[in-house]
């Protein structure tokens, strides 16, 4: 079978191992970006249990806990470090030499805003980009224009800058982690692009998962926090509990399969087992199946072509359970149709989107904000870039001889920083008159 997944990047080419890319004699070398983080710590996890296969080479990390990072490096046995508060260094250099022992050469530490970036292009098979938030576009696209496989967890890199990631990334360079991306990857296998009908990304809910708008009003930080399944960062934890993660996911699926935004649908899926699913032009529907796990997509962003045993547990199916499917509630949670509009404009307007939402998520975990406030802000936020033509379109990154885009670095910068402080200013404002903001 060939032409099986519906983008070219991400085009299965069946083998027995190795990959496109080329494996050494070896195990594989891995680059980690955001290694303290919750990606980064179950990769390792991963790398440790399996010495034979991968062998860890740098690491980066923001800088905010560098006792593990340390940890990390010398029980990796790493040749660099990155970290991207300079003034996180002498804690660094300090917590390395109390475990590295006498004569033990110490691993090279970049810092700097441009640390994983620099990393990024460092000399590996593959690179899990595995940091949070926009700051990860740079790094995604050193890695892409060094040739490098790599294992993409960073969503928000594709969603800010799809035209300029998509314009690097060569066929097969790009294996999604996220669960959900994960999860469509390995089903669009049992099909060619042709037989591709839909694809449906299950959601869990989150934590006010058959609330309505009038009830979410009122939600606290701790409540939004408190996620029924996942444990995450409190970014991303809230972004599950608006689903602006899914609606972030939604884009992600159309960037990455190049299927049309009216055949991507959501759905909630509260067990978290059902990853995704991808409907083929028969009628048939093949899903992917697991526990809410990361080891498994993780795993196999490291690993593909091949995937690592015992990565992951599997499904216990000698246990009765049932699954259960809803229709996304659309008026108490607008963020999917919203991120579906901003996707479907592209050029600057997902960046727009992304960083205003966490503007207004810090706003709300501030208690400066309240909860339906996120979402009704962003969307303010970028029907004013629209309006005032600070937002460019998909007329900006259209198709362009050699196959390239008129989308620049630049330009994703400049409307993520008006987008940021717009946001701010209305959250500020919002702060200040709540009753006419929920108005």
């Amino acid at each position: 079978m060939t032409d099986t997944l519906a983008h070219p990047h991400l085009r299965f080419e069946p083998t027995t191992g190795g990959s496109a890319f080329g494996d050494p004699a070896g195990p594989r070398e891995i680059v980690i970006l955001g290694s303290t983080g919750s990606i980064g710590t179950q990769a390792i996890d991963i790398v440790l249990r399996n010495p034979g296969r991968f062998r860890v080479t740098a690491l980066a990390a923001a800088g905010g806990r560098v006792g593990l990072l340390a940890e990390q490096a010398h029980r990796l046995r790493v040749t660099a470090v990155a970290v991207s508060r300079e003034a996180a260094v002498p804690a660094l250099r300090e917590a390395l030499a109390a475990r590295y022992g006498a004569g033990e050469p110490l691993p090279e530490i970049l810092a700097g805003p441009d640390a994983a970036t620099e990393l990024a292009a460092f000399p590996c098979h593959t690179v899990l980009n595995g940091i949070t938030g926009s700051i990860g576009l740079a790094p995604t696209l050193a890695a892409l224009k060094a040739g490098r496989v790599l294992a993409l967890a960073n969503k928000e890199s594709l969603i800010v800058g799809g035209p300029l990631v998509k314009a690097l990334a060569r066929p097969g360079q790009i294996i999604p982690v996220d669960s959900e991306h994960s999860a469509l990857f390995q089903a669009l296998a049992g099909g060619t692009r042709a037989e591709v009908g839909k694809l449906v990304v299950t959601a869990s809910g989150g934590p006010f998962r058959g609330r309505t708008r009038a009830e979410l009003a009122g939600v606290t930080p701790e409540q939004a926090l408190a996620h029924p399944t996942w444990s995450m960062g409190p970014v991303v934890t809230i972004n599950s509990a608006t689903l602006v993660n899914k609606g972030l996911e939604v884009i992600e699926a159309h960037l990455l399969f190049d299927v049309p935004f009216d055949r991507i649908e959501v759905v909630v899926h509260p067990q978290s087992y059902v990853h995704s699913m991808v409907e083929f032009t028969d009628g048939s529907t093949l899903a992917q199946v697991s526990p809410p796990d990361m080891c498994m997509p993780i795993s196999l962003g490291l690993g593909w072509p091949e995937r690592v045993p015992a990565a992951a547990p599997g499904v216990d199916w000698s246990t009765a359970r049932s699954w259960d499917f809803f229709p996304l509630d659309e008026d108490a949670f607008p963020s999917v149709p919203l991120a579906c509009r901003v996707g479907d404009l592209g050029g600057t307007a997902p960046a727009v989107f992304n960083a205003a939402n966490e503007e207004c998520v810090a706003a709300f975990l501030a208690g400066g904000l309240p909860f339906t406030g996120i979402v009704d802000t962003v969307a303010a936020v970028v029907d004013e870039g629209l309006a005032s033509g600070v937002v460019m379109t998909h007329n900006a990154d259209g198709p362009h001889p050699g196959g390239g885009t008129s989308l620049t670095v630049a330009d994703v910068l400049e409307a993520e920083t008006w987008a940021r402080a717009r946001a701010r200013e209305l959250a500020a404002a919002a702060a200040r008159t709540p009753s006419e903001a929920r108005a």
